[in-house]
Parts: C-alpha cells; sequence; structure tokens
C-alpha cells in the first residue's frame, strides 16, 4: 500500500506544484462544486448503502465519527493522518499511517473535508470525481471514481 501512498504524495505535488513556494500561503475559499451528475451518483450510493453522511454544499458527503478537540486545520495546515481509500465496489486502493501534507495541495475533497474535524478527530469522506480524481485515472483507480476516505486527523503541525 505504501506504494499507492506515493502515489497519492506524488499527485498532492503536482496539484500543489502550480502554487509558488515563495509566497505564503493565504486562506482562500474553494469554490468547486461537483456537477449535478455526479452529486446524483453519489447521493444514489449513500441512499442505497444507508449510510448516514451528511451532504456539504459542495457536492461531498461526510460522517464525523469523532469531532477531535482543539484547533482544526485551515488550508494552509500541515496535517499528520491516517487513512485509508476505498472504492465504491469496496476494494482498497491506499492507506497509510503517520503521513503528513500540507492541505491546500491535496484533492479538493481533503482541502475541504479534513478541516470539519480537529485532532484526534476521524472522519469518512465520500467524494463524488470531480473533488477527487475526476478524470483521470490513477493507478488502480479508474477515471471518474467516486471514492470513500476514511481519515484519522492525528495532528496539526
Amino acid at each position: 500500500m505504501k506504494k499507492y501512498a506515493l502515489v497519492l504524495l506524488g499527485w498532492a505535488l503536482m496539484a500543489g506544484g502550480c502554487q509558488q513556494t515563495d509566497q505564503p500561503c493565504t486562506e482562500s475559499v474553494v469554490s468547486v462544486k461537483a456537477p449535478q451528475e455526479e452529486t446524483t451518483a453519489l447521493k444514489q450510493y449513500i441512499d442505497t448503502n444507508h449510510i448516514p453522511a451528511k451532504a456539504d454544499d459542495r457536492g461531498f458527503y461526510y460522517t464525523v465519527e469523532s469531532p477531535g478537540s482543539g484547533n482544526k486545520p485551515t488550508a494552509c495546515s500541515n496535517v499528520t493522518v491516517n487513512y485509508s481509500g476505498k472504492l465504491t465496489n469496496g476494494k482498497t486502493f491506499d492507506s497509510a499511517s503517520g503521513i503528513s501534507f500540507t492541505l491546500n495541495q491535496l484533492v479538493v475533497g481533503w482541502q475541504e473535508g479534513i478541516p470539519l474535524v480537529a485532532p484526534g478527530g476521524s472522519i469518512t469522506l465520500y467524494l463524488p470525481p470531480s473533488l477527487a480524481y475526476g478524470s483521470q485515472e490513477q493507478g488502480e483507480i479508474p477515471a471518474n471514481s467516486i471514492l470513500v476516505f476514511k481519515i484519522d486527523l492525528v495532528k496539526v503541525n
């Protein structure tokens, strides 16, 4: 699974590569919203599987298993997490423990979902394709996949 953590890290670095590193991170509101057809497909998955998830206005769903305590991360925070990523068929495509990222370098769904919990918190994110990897195949992740991430926020650095 470490191979896939490297894929995720590589993608995070590519996504963040467009940002200039000599400028400080500034808080920004992510304005990406999933298209209606994606949110409809995701809602159908949530309903069919009787998942008690909350809907976010941007088109993803989430369940907070534990809120954690302390200060929640911001877009500029470096976070340390344990996570696993699954396809909707239940197949795990990636997992890692104690891995750190700068939040603004990750997929939009993580940028918006992880700040819903504080350190010690646990959240499951149900992401439509446009808030995850979109139309690009990523290793074992088919293009246009709905992804399920179980994330434990270990700490905010």
